[in-house]
């Protein structure tokens, strides 16, 4: 199985984003096809790194590759994914995955049924997926996380993009990032 490598997210943060919508997210016994993601970075008013380096920010600066988990208002834990450069700071916010295998285990851990409501929100995703805090820090290219590349119908995915949601500063930004057209988004994409 060939998962995406460090220098996969070894570049622009944006770049990131946009390319890993149609790439497939695994956490040991589920995932699915990303179709929502947020680009994050230093100088960005909304991105944790923007006070700068602290014991919570610290994932940030380090590897690109690895995840950045954090609790969103003390309730739900969100996945990121390290990128740019070691010490640049920037991540990608996972919004949103279409759900392929491991539906029942998904389906039991968020007490939901209908594929639709498994993963479409950071929250859900990272609830349904069983991804929690002490994933902080873990590579992205090894157990229990697996990102592989698109594929299939995904190879050519088209990606549209728009004003970032769920945050208070540089809501303007059009670096929200999705797959065109997809059920699954945590909300349908605004004009940019």
């Amino acid at each position: 199985m060939r998962v995406l490598e460090q220098d996969f997210f070894s570049r622009s943060v944006h770049e990131v984003a946009r390319d890993l919508i149609g790439c497939e997210l695994q956490f040991e016994d589920a995932g699915g096809v990303i179709v929502e993601t947020e680009s994050y970075e230093r100088d960005d008013p909304a991105c944790h790194a923007y006070v700068g380096l602290t014991p919570r920010t610290s994932t940030l600066f380090g590897p690109p590759g690895h995840a950045y988990v954090y609790l969103s208002y003390g309730i739900h834990s969100l996945l990121n994914a390290v990128a740019e450069p070691e010490g640049r700071a920037a991540a990608v916010l996972i919004r949103a995955l279409e759900p392929h295998y491991g539906i029942e285990r998904m389906s039991r851990r968020r007490g939901r049924t209908g594929a639709r409501e498994l993963c479409s929100g950071p929250g859900k995703l990272t609830e349904a997926l069983g991804i929690d805090l002490r994933m902080n820090g873990a590579s992205l290219a090894a157990p229990p996380f697996a990102l592989l590349p698109r594929s299939g119908g995904w190879a050519e995915a088209e990606v549209v993009a728009g004003p970032r949601i769920g945050i208070s500063r540089a809501t303007e930004r059009p670096w929200r990032f999705c797959a065109a057209g997809s059920p699954f988004l945590s909300r349908p994409l605004a004009a940019a």
